[in-house]
């Protein structure tokens, strides 16, 4: 082989290591860059909603509603994903120990079902505490600053509270008085609907949500006490036949954020997320206040008839279950005699 030819050769050697090591280090770049990737979609933060009421329940649209802006407020660094239906396996009433122990780093929870583990929260679902959602407002106003201190203590914090719509008595037999509802065996949701239904002759039967439906089905339960939207989640035409607006407790749900979640996130996200909820919950009352009477066209469109609760029955009902704000009262202890005696002399009674 020539010297030409030789040199040649080695001049395509040369090129050849060369291309190679170029080859290897582009290979060596991307796969570096590859594995910087997940680093940066990881700078977000994804969190998990549990929340035990189905796509069309107003509560879930409220929280849907709250994830889009708070994506939008954080220019997608917070992204809140909602599991309705309770798909996440957690049931309403342990709702409050889940995001306690972050099992879920953001619930929501309907607050009288938590009294178990903080017996505070169940004060606002006091019989004929409220008469209306002007009422409640300025229940929420004495009640909630200690509410806040208190689920401090559970590592979290409320970002908004909703209330539900007025409460109905769902029956398959007409009641024209407090007689004719003995002895009917009536799902509730908490202590204090136990108690009550338990006074007035009837037989509760303590479920949460997610039971309500398979226990109609089978018969082992002839009544529910709770709201329209539910009544229309639940499809309550096809087991009940007849609603009554008794009105006797109001309910308030609650999104909260386990603190460790909460304070992993920046300060300037956090106070993008407060800011959301400041501009929503207004909204989201308003959404409660309008939910009753397109729920309750539904029901009695597909049969439900509307009842009666006559001034008689209204009166043995209150009657009867009077002494339980007392009860309620002496049982959670605290502040829950102040918050009663605040709020009442602000409403004028």
């Amino acid at each position: 082989m020539g010297l030409t030819s030789i040199h040649k050769l080695l001049k395509t050697e040369e090129y050849m290591t060369m291309q190679t090591k170029l080859r290897n280090l582009t290979i060596a770049v991307g796969f570096s860059a590859a594995l910087a990737l997940p680093n940066v979609v990881s700078a977000g933060t994804a969190w998990d909603l549990p929340i035990v009421w189905p796509d069309g329940n107003f509560h879930t649209k409220n929280a849907r509603m709250f994830a889009e802006e708070v994506k939008k407020a954080t220019n997608g660094d917070v992204v809140i994903n909602v599991h309705s239906g309770g798909s996440l396996g957690f049931k309403g009433p342990e709702m409050l120990k889940v995001v306690r122990d972050g099992l879920a780093p953001i619930g929501e929870m309907l607050l009288n079902q938590q009294v178990g583990e903080a017996p505070l929260l169940g004060l606002e679902a006091t019989p004929y505490m409220s008469r209306h959602h002007d009422d409640l407002a300025l229940f929420h106003k004495h009640w909630l600053p200690e509410v806040n201190k208190l689920v401090k203590k559970f590592n979290q914090k409320f970002l908004y509270v909703v209330p539900w719509p007025r409460q109905y008595v769902y029956t398959k037999v007409p009641a024209k008085s407090v007689n004719d509802l003995k002895g009917i065996k009536i799902r509730t949701y908490n202590k204090t609907t136990t108690g009550m239904f338990n006074r007035i002759g009837m037989t509760s039967v303590q479920l949460p949500w997610g039971e309500v439906v398979p226990a109609l089905a089978a018969g082992t339960i002839d009544g529910v006490t709770t709201s329209a939207s539910s009544g229309v989640d639940g499809k309550f035409w096809e087991f009940l036949k007849y609603m009554y607006p008794t009105n006797h407790v109001w309910s308030s749900n609650a999104l909260s954020v386990n603190l460790d979640a909460w304070n992993a996130l920046s300060q300037k996200n956090r106070d993008a997320i407060e800011a959301v909820a400041k501009r929503l919950q207004p909204k989201f009352w308003e959404v409660s206040k309008a939910e009753d009477s397109g729920k309750v066209k539904i029901l009695t469109d597909k049969g439900v008839k509307f009842g009666k609760v006559t001034s008689e029955m209204m009166s043995i009902m209150q009657t009867k279950t009077k002494p339980m704000m007392q009860e309620a009262i002496d049982s959670i202890g605290g502040p829950a005699a102040a918050i009663v005696a605040a709020y009442k002399k602000e409403r004028g009674n």
